[in-house]
């Protein structure tokens, strides 16, 4: 029987964590085998702030690509209190930075040093407006008091909501979008939001992270939500909508810390991201909808323009290795040790 093959544009990933050092290069090629270009998460201890960090960050991935690769790390600023209008101009005008990223400050890994308050960065979000600079948001409020079942909901009603009715043209990106009112919410707003889905929310719920014993290696935030959630996020992806997009989130942490008494937050798609997706269009019956889900949409809110190479995808059944070697440890591939129905033929 032939096997069914797929071919598309190049893809790239809007939303991803490649950590720094030793992890970095024991993760990057798992992306640059597949995807041309990527969104770098800027929440590196410390955080990249300034057009200098982003510059030397950009370098050190530049330095650890294998060296038959060609990717293009797209460099984003992390967003303080403090943060200088002036200073993310030049980033922006530069080319240090492609965007800038809002985490609500203890939200989520390494958010500590985040926006206590949208009021602080209203200059800045004046600035960027102006610019014509996207923001990308971690759509969550990180209040204790708040079930954290409702944390999006939330977000959306008291930040988001406000700062675009102030803010009109700011160019903003919903990251890794997990509930249904975040898609109703995107899908409402006549321009200037789009929001990124990854593979993990569109294959699980929280009764697979907690429905027969915690399962740490698909905790995130946000956290993975319900069935009803999950098939609102399945039907955005792939009905052909352009404001939404492939943003993996992949987040690598060593074992230790996901199988800790308290567990870090973040799950490791990277290793077969595009072969998930593919999965998660064909049940859907909507692998025509990949290419512009996967290669498309993004480029065209960020005004950059979509990738000439081609990558092919092969219907066969293949083994998906359980880990990632890391220095001092391995990290846990989502789906890892599992028989995978799509591979991207290299």
């Amino acid at each position: 029987m032939t096997e069914q093959s797929l071919t598309l544009r190049q893809p790239d990933d809007w939303h991803l964590h490649l950590r720094d050092d030793g992890v970095m290069a024991a993760v990057l090629p798992d992306t640059c085998r597949v995807f041309a270009r990527a969104i770098i998460m800027p929440n590196l201890t410390p955080p990249v702030r300034t057009a200098a960090d982003a510059l030397a960050y950009r370098a050190r991935i530049m330095a650890a690509l294998p060296q038959t690769a060609t990717f293009e790390p797209l460099m984003t600023c992390y967003l303080t209190d403090t943060a200088d209008p002036d200073e993310i101009e030049r980033g922006y005008a530069s080319g240090a930075f492609v965007a800038a990223k809002l985490y609500p400050a203890g939200a989520t890994t390494n958010s500590d040093a985040g926006v206590t308050d949208i009021a602080h960065v209203h200059g800045v979000l004046e600035r960027m407006e102006r610019l014509g600079m996207p923001l990308l948001v971690h759509g969550e409020v990180a209040d204790p008091d708040v079930d954290i079942f409702d944390r999006e909901a939330l977000f959306i009603e008291r930040v988001l909501a406000p700062t675009r009715r102030r803010f009109p043209a700011l160019k903003i990106v919903m990251e890794h979008v997990s509930t249904a009112e975040a898609v109703a919410y995107v899908k409402a707003a006549e321009s200037h939001l789009a929001a990124t889905v990854t593979a993990h929310h569109l294959m699980v719920t929280r009764n697979d992270l907690l429905g027969s014993g915690i399962r740490p290696h698909l905790f995130c935030m946000p956290v993975v939500k319900r069935s009803s959630d999950r098939q609102a996020l399945i039907a955005a992806a792939t009905s052909g909508d352009s404001r939404f997009f492939l943003g993996t989130d992949s987040a690598p942490h060593p074992l230790r810390d996901k199988e800790a008494a308290i567990g870090r937050a973040g799950v490791y798609t990277a290793a077969a991201a595009l072969e998930l997706y593919a999965e998660v269009f064909e049940e859907a019956g909507a692998l025509s909808a990949l290419e512009g889900f996967a290669s498309v949409n993004g480029p065209r809110f960020y005004g950059l323009p979509v990738n000439q190479k081609t990558v092919s995808l092969v219907r066969r059944d293949w083994h998906h290795p359980e880990t990632t070697p890391l220095p001092g440890g391995v990290v846990h591939r989502f789906r890892g040790g599992e028989t995978l129905r799509w591979q991207v033929s290299v």
